[in-house]
């Protein structure tokens, strides 16, 4: 194969080209997910900002978590949406670049914000009494602001050593966006072997650092829960991190299998629809995975549109 180091160069992303029939049905699902992210992750936003009881930890990391959503299916929805309904989306070097960098930064943020939300619900069913105090605004700022630096470096890191690789042509990519372990696949020339294990080494801490510590988190919470006399406070327990735990295994279960198989071993046919889920299904489905049982958000809903509608009846 002819390496091709060109910044005029264009990738081809033959997305699901090779499912014709699946096209339609796929653009009504993508289209729906997306309206469903783009609202939910909004109201949830409205509600933690405008409630003065959901100015609570929990929530403020929720409102994170909803921005990120909504950015990291912004940054992939678009241009496939644009594939679904016509033929493979030619893509120059620097937006396949671009996309590539912004779906790995807010998805690495992801990573980290999963991590610290744990770490949230373990100090407030381990420490009921401490809590107020330990999650300061202060406290719960500088890790929301590391969330973000460290998602930041990550993307900006693999994003830099990715772009100065050679990449081999034919540039088609079998998969609707810019994905890492996609475009590695096109990777050829000197010290390969030595980039792929420096990238890979990076993919393994973002994701498997904070998995570490979600772990650690609810194996605290375990031991909590099994130490507790009162089955109202266990079911209160389980509440409180149902939901967050579900989030964890619907992201991490399809983030890791995508970022953590060797190059060589990677499908792109499978990881295309595994990435689909993630990158579109999983932020559609936060929303209400966090609000369905939430007696807190329902409440502050009910308040939302109570206030709004007396407003409409005293003009």
């Amino acid at each position: 194969m002819k390496a091709n180091h060109s910044s005029e160069e264009r990738f081809l992303l033959l997305g699901f080209s090779d499912w014709p029939s699946l096209q339609p049905v796929l653009f009504a699902l993508v289209l729906l997910c997306y309206l469903l992210t783009l609202t939910g992750n909004s109201a949830l936003v409205l509600l933690a900002v405008r409630d003065p009881r959901l100015h609570t930890p929990m929530y403020y990391f929720l409102c994170h978590l909803a921005l990120v959503d909504a950015g990291f299916t912004t940054s992939v929805v678009p241009p496939l949406l644009a594939n679904l309904r016509g033929p493979a989306l030619w893509l120059q070097r620097h937006g396949c670049m671009a996309q590539l960098c912004a779906s790995l930064a807010l998805g690495s943020v992801e990573c980290v914000l999963l991590a610290v939300m744990a770490l949230d619900r373990a100090t407030a069913v381990c420490r009921p009494l401490r809590y107020i105090g330990l999650a300061s605004p202060r406290l719960c700022r500088a890790l929301a602001c590391a969330s973000w630096l460290g998602g930041l470096t990550n993307s900006a890191a693999q994003t830099a050593l990715l772009a100065a690789r050679p990449l081999c042509a034919p540039l088609r990519v079998d998969h609707f966006i810019c994905e890492l372990p996609a475009l590695l696949k096109l990777a050829c020339g000197g010290h390969r072997n030595a980039t792929e294990r420096l990238m890979f080494a990076a993919r393994v801490l973002i994701l498997l650092v904070p998995s570490a510590v979600i772990l650690a988190s609810y194996g605290a919470v375990a031991r909590a829960v099994w130490g507790m006399r009162s089955s109202g406070g266990r079911r209160k327990a389980v509440g409180t991190c149902g939901s967050h735990l579900t989030a964890v295994c619907l992201f991490y279960g399809s983030a890791i299998y995508t970022y953590l198989q060797p190059t060589h071993s990677y499908s792109q046919g499978q990881g295309k629809f595994v990435s689909l889920f993630y990158t579109v299904g999983t932020p559609a489905l936060n929303p209400l995975i966090y609000t369905l049982r939430n007696k807190e958000v329902k409440g502050a809903a009910r308040r939302l549109l109570g206030s709004l509608g007396r407003g409409q009846a005293g003009q």
